[in-house]
Formats: structure tokens, sequence, C-alpha cells
């Protein structure tokens, strides 16, 4: 008889740790389950994921306008050149076709022929830079204007029957120039005192 109240105490305890062990597993499933769902809904995560876009377009934004901000401006060059007894008399005039202003830039005047020693008739804002070659500045282009003429008169030693000048520019203010076939300029002057126009 106590034999079998041993037996039944001990099936008891059995069956209690048994349901304790199956609460305490539910419990942590549902604690893990609350985990996961407070994770999922967790609003700094929400702002962190809401602020990248915002941020990368802010970026791209700053991109793209300090890629425009140098702006795109066509330049070129017309004028005229006469020659007499090694005398090269030569009237410039630069001109911005835009769409961009320009505070300054520079044009090249570049000869055949090496031009003779000593100071040469030169415009203001221009200087001598080798020996065939003469750079001056065009001061500020706006869009769809004209600057101001360049003038000058450079003299050849030998009097020769012909030169070939050619006209490029050097610096266009950081304007970007998408036509370049305007701004350069070649143009063969005779001796003839006859103006050549380019």
């Amino acid at each position: 008889m106590r034999r079998l109240r041993g037996l039944a105490v001990w099936g008891a305890a059995l069956t209690c740790g048994a349901t304790l062990t199956a609460g305490a597993g539910a419990g942590a499933g549902a604690g893990a389950g609350a985990a996961s769902a407070g994770t999922v809904r967790d609003p700094g995560a929400a702002l962190r994921v809401g602020a990248a876009p915002e941020v990368g377009a802010a970026q791209e934004t700053g991109v793209a306008e300090a890629a425009g901000s140098a702006g795109e401006a066509d330049l070129s060059y017309h004028g005229s050149a006469v020659m007499a007894g090694g005398r090269v008399d030569v009237r410039l005039t630069p001109r911005n076709h835009g769409p961009a202003d320009v505070a300054d830039s520079t044009v090249r005047l570049r000869w055949s022929a090496p031009l003779a020693a000593g100071e040469q008739r030169l415009a203001a804002g221009c200087a001598r830079t080798g020996r065939q070659e003469v750079v001056c500045r065009t001061g500020p282009l706006v869009a769809d204007g004209v600057g101001e003429q360049i003038v000058m008169r450079v003299w050849l030693p030998g009097r020769p029957a012909e030169v070939t000048m050619a006209v490029d520019t050097v610096w266009g203010g950081g304007a970007v120039d998408r036509n370049r076939s305007n701004d350069r300029q070649t143009v063969l002057v005779l001796d003839t005192g006859d103006a050549y126009f380019f």
C-alpha cells in the first residue's frame, strides 16, 4: 500500500515538472516574439531608413550644381591682318556666343615666322611669350556679346613675302567650350598691303 502511494506521488511530481517546463518554454517563445516585433517596430530604425535617401539626394544635387557652376561659353575670334614691308597690323575682335558669361579669357596669336627683336607695338593686356607668339587678355565677355577690339602691330625680320598667322584660345575663363572650330583660326597673309580676313 505504501509502495503504491509512493508511485502516485512520484507520478504527480513528474506531471508537475513537465507542466512547468512547457510553461517556461512558451513564455520564452512569447518573449522572443515580442523582442522580434519590437525590433521591426523600432522608430529609430525607421528614421534611419527614411533619412538615407534624403542624404544621398542632397549629395547628388550638390555634385550637379558643382559640375554646372563653370558654365558653357562658345568663344570665337574674327578680324583682319595686313602685311606691308615686314610690318603686320592685326585687328581682332573676340565674341562670346554664350550661354554663360566669361569674366576673362586669353587668346594667342602665332606667326609662322619669328618676330623681330625688340619691342612690338602691342595692345594693353598683351605680351610676347615666345619668338613667334603673343598672348592677349580679352577682358569680360558677356553672353551673346562682343569684347573690346584688340589692335597690334608687329614686325617680321627679312620682309617675308607671306606669313601664316594662327589664332586660338589659351584659356577660356574656366568655361567649357564644346565648339572649338570657331576659336581656332588660321589665315595666310601676303606682303601686299591688302587686308586678309579671318
